[in-house]
């Protein structure tokens, strides 16, 4: 299972119409079935600390497919949020880290060990 963030850097100015954007599409591959509920979206503004006009949408996946399979239907509305969203960002990039599962886990012992 991967842990999936999608990062836009946002103009100044124009955060929370990317994080709004970012959640309406999230939302339509919700309901078309394309990824599981339970997304997340999140941004600084300034108002807390860290980096500045970043929005990052969060979602879970039990694999990591390509954007370009064939049986990838992207939902229709998308194609004009990722317009808008390219347009109201200087850069975006995807992040994958994998999840630490039982059967993933090392024994602690051996590690105790080892060192």
């Amino acid at each position: 299972m991967f842990h999936v963030q999608r990062v836009f850097k946002s103009k100044p100015g124009k955060v929370r119409e990317v994080a709004t954007l970012a959640h309406r599409a999230a939302q339509n591959y919700s309901s078309a079935g394309q990824r599981e509920d339970g997304f997340r979206v999140y941004f600084n503004i300034g108002t807390t600390p860290g980096e500045k006009n970043i929005v990052v949408l969060s979602w879970t996946a039990d694999s990591l497919e390509s954007v370009f399979r064939a049986e990838n239907d992207v939902p229709k509305q998308n194609v004009k949020i990722w317009k808008a969203l390219v347009s109201l960002t200087e850069e975006n990039w995807i992040e994958f880290d994998e999840f630490l599962t039982p059967d993933k886990m090392v024994e602690v012992d051996d590690i105790i060990e080892s060192v």
